[in-house]
């Protein structure tokens, strides 16, 4: 699988590599496409742009079992590391701002607790190691690799950030969850990590909800995400709602008619439009 940036006018995207302006070719526009060069394995994606064309994503090492955070930048490219473990990865769309910092996702090198594996065994390629050990949320600032840290519990998980350095994901408590899959694993509550006080905010749950992960946050500190029971750690019935977060409150956004999988994954700057994924009537929970 190629990774390649377009450049899309309309919508003033700009990729590393790829120059802005549109030329003619036998009357259409047309734009180049970059290939962003990996790690010599056949799988690597560009998952997050910035203004001014820092791309983050992943790439695989030969094998394609293993994978690591990317950077890409006029024309180079940049892995990232790991706290120890195999895998590490940039996720989200809001996973790269525009003052160059990077939040993703980074195993340690301590075995995973959890029986359903984490957040992070859905964006780490199947393998030996996918999961094997615990996952904590990353923040790249200046060339160092950080981590963010969980409640009490052993895993974390970082989704997006804004200029003002506050990022949002999720992250396990040091209590079990009876609504989990497997009742004795712990729960989790979405965050906000505000890295200028070094503090973590818990964000509210909406209703009787016992478990949510926040996806993304604008310059506003505005967040959206999602709130429901713990079940497996990877969406699915913890995304029985979409919600809001703003000046404290929590507020549900609603759904397509199911109450699975409901899932923003973007909020514009002024907070207008939020974009996500969620199951119709019918459609399989699964």
């Amino acid at each position: 699988v190629r990774v390649v940036v377009r450049a899309i006018a309309v919508l003033g995207i700009v990729g590393m590599g790829v120059e802005p302006r549109a030329f003619q070719s036998a009357g259409e526009t047309a734009y180049r496409v970059t290939e962003l060069r990996g790690l010599g394995g056949p799988d690597g994606r560009g998952n997050s742009v910035n203004d001014w064309g820092l791309v983050a994503g992943y790439s695989n090492l030969e094998g394609n079992t293993t994978r690591r955070a990317m950077l890409w930048f006029l024309g180079q490219k940049l892995p990232l590391g790991t706290f120890g473990g195999a895998n590490s990865n940039v996720t989200w769309p809001g996973g790269v701002t525009n003052t160059g910092l990077v939040v993703g996702i980074a195993q340690t090198a301590d075995p995973q607790t959890r029986s359903d594996g984490w957040s992070c065994r859905g964006f780490f390629p199947p393998g030996p190691d996918q999961s094997k050990y615990t996952c904590l949320g990353f923040v790249w600032e200046a060339g160092r690799m950080k981590r963010l840290p969980a409640l009490r519990g052993d895993n974390s998980f970082a989704a997006s950030a804004n200029n003002r350095r506050h990022v949002v994901g999720w992250a396990e408590t040091g209590a079990a969850d009876s609504t989990c899959a497997n009742p004795v694993d712990k729960g989790f509550l979405p965050v906000l990590w505000d890295l200028n006080r070094q503090r973590t905010v818990k964000l509210p749950l909406f209703g009787k909800d016992t478990a949510g992960a926040a996806t993304a946050i604008n310059d506003r500190d505005q967040v959206v995400g999602i709130s429901g029971i713990c079940d497996q750690s990877v969406g699915r019935h913890t995304a029985k709602h979409a919600v809001l977060w703003e000046n404290g409150t929590v507020i549900d956004l609603g759904n397509l008619g199911a109450d699975n999988w409901i899932t923003p994954t973007s909020i514009s700057p002024n907070g207008e439009f939020i974009v996500g994924f969620g199951n119709s009537p019918g459609a399989d929970p699964n």
